[in-house]
């Protein structure tokens, strides 16, 4: 088959490319960098004259209210050019839980571009995946004052961006799912567990302290980040991944 990736350079991208790539499949990576702006259309119709799908793993540069923008745009112009270019799949990595978090700009945005991609004529899929071990740290470093990690006891249950990768492509070789593949880790934790489990295994002087009003993650509801039962459980453990990772600083 042949694929058009947009999002190509990217954590999520950069990996699909090069397992399809390693399957024997055609592929043409696509980002700002090759000269393709989902916002403004450029070199849109282009890069996905002659694919059988497109897989759209664009991402806003900004989690606040104007990604909002970002993903109503960027959807509005690939679905157009999709449908120009007689595409027979469209696949879009989303988030698992979104449509039940309605109190994050981000997740908001995400449930837009769902809402479009469904709305196209392009038979789709959508994966749903929850959040990355490779953010974790990222997640952390948001609530840091001095050497003090505050975190709510949000449920989550992360996933390698490895086995994110897997499930898009093979969803993406795979019969359009016209609805919503969800995807996990195997286990789940509180947020402010993960933390404690992320630094006893990387020490560098900061504690975590459980705080219900820390973070992005704070207006999250119950569980509204777990995977649903029919969610397709990944292979990696935490711990796992933690102990290959190279050593920072």
């Amino acid at each position: 088959m042949k694929f058009t990736v947009l999002g190509g350079s990217g954590l999520i991208g950069s990996q699909v490319v090069e397992q399809l790539t390693a399957a024997g499949h055609e592929v043409t990576a696509a980002s700002l960098s090759t000269g393709v702006d989902v916002i403004s259309g450029k070199g849109l119709k282009e890069v996905l004259a002659g694919a059988d799908a497109v897989i759209n793993l664009t991402n806003s540069p900004v989690f606040d209210e104007t990604s909002i923008g970002f993903f109503e745009t960027s959807m509005n112009n690939v679905v157009a050019a999709a449908e120009e270019a007689g595409l027979r799949h469209h696949v879009i990595l989303s988030i698992v839980g979104l449509d039940e978090v309605p109190g994050l700009d981000y997740y908001r945005a995400k449930m837009l571009q769902e809402d479009i991609l469904t709305s196209g004529p392009t038979p789709y899929s959508i994966v749903r995946a929850t959040q990355f071990f490779e953010f974790v740290q990222a997640v952390l470093s948001m609530t840091t004052e001095g050497d003090v990690v505050r975190l709510p006891a949000t449920p989550v249950q992360p996933m390698a961006s490895a086995d994110v990768v897997a499930a898009v492509v093979r969803t993406a070789t795979g019969t359009p799912v016209q609805g919503v593949r969800n995807v996990a880790g195997p286990e789940m934790f509180h947020l402010d567990e993960l933390g404690r489990v992320t630094l006893a295994a990387r020490p560098d002087g900061r504690h975590v302290v459980t705080d219900a009003e820390a973070g992005m993650f704070a207006v999250v509801p119950g569980d509204a980040l777990l995977p649903p039962p029919d969610a397709q459980l990944a292979a990696t453990r935490y711990g796992d991944w933690l102990e290959q990772q190279p050593p920072t600083g």
